[in-house]
Formats: C-alpha cells, sequence, structure tokens
C-alpha cells in the first residue's frame, strides 16, 4: 500500500426510520463494527441525539476512535439518510463494511466511495505496524 490509508463514505437513503432515530442502535453498531472488520476499539463510541434545524425529528451523531483512525455515522431520520465514514491508517475489508453498514440500516439506495488518503505521506519507517496486513 503505498497510501496512508483508505476512506470509505457511505450516503445511504431510503432506510429504516426507526433505527435512524435509535441511540442506542448506533451506539451499538459503532461498538461492535472495528472487531468486525479488523480494527482496533480505543474507545467507547460518542453518541448523541441532535435536532438539525429546521427539522422536527431528531437525528443522531456518533463517532468511534480506533487505533487505526475512526468511524462515523450522522443520521437524518426525516430523509430517511445516514451518512457513514470508516477511515482507516491499515487496509480492511471495504465492500465488508460497506455490506454490513447498508444492511443495518435496511438502506434501499446508497453510493459509496473510496478514497486512497495521504498518497505523498512521508514514511520514516516503512515497518510501520499498521501497514502490514
Amino acid at each position: 500500500m503505498k497510501e496512508f490509508g483508505q476512506h470509505l463514505t457511505i450516503d445511504a437513503s431510503q432506510c429504516n426510520r426507526k433505527k435512524l432515530t435509535d441511540q442506542s442502535f448506533v451506539y451499538d453498531i459503532l461498538n461492535k463494527l472495528p472487531g468486525k472488520v479488523g480494527m482496533t476499539k480505543m474507545t467507547l463510541p460518542y453518541v448523541v441525539k441532535w435536532l438539525d434545524p429546521g427539522a422536527t425529528v431528531e437525528g443522531i451523531s456518533g463517532f468511534v476512535t480506533i487505533a487505526e483512525s475512526h468511524i462515523s455515522i450522522h443520521t437524518f431520520p426525516e430523509k430517511d439518510y445516514v451518512f457513514m465514514d470508516v477511515f482507516s491508517c491499515r487496509n480492511f475489508d471495504v465492500n465488508k463494511a460497506f455490506e454490513l453498514l447498508t444492511k443495518v440500516f435496511e438502506a434501499k439506495k446508497f453510493t459509496k466511495k473510496v478514497v486512497k488518503r495521504g498518497i505523498d505521506f512521508p514514511r520514516s519507517h516503512p515497518e510501520h505496524i499498521y501497514l502490514k496486513a
């Protein structure tokens, strides 16, 4: 891998609205996903309810710090929409993470993008632990 890491972004719509409003559900996803895709959770997830300006239904925003970087989820229940990011400085199964995240919210429509981050990131130690697959 020549880049620093992969950044998976998912825009998912036509989701299960009940799941988009369930703070415990989002917490559980963020708590379990790192282990399911071979990442190392450093903290417990931080998940809050948030009423977006102009909205009448609270959405959920959540974040978990992993040794490899982070995973985040932001829901917009009134639009049946969720934004999700998985950024890691170590290779991970992007397709597995994508499938898990879109299935849990029962998304009927989605956009997946994978960005290679840090193409020119200077490496002083090529055998850096996170580069080993």
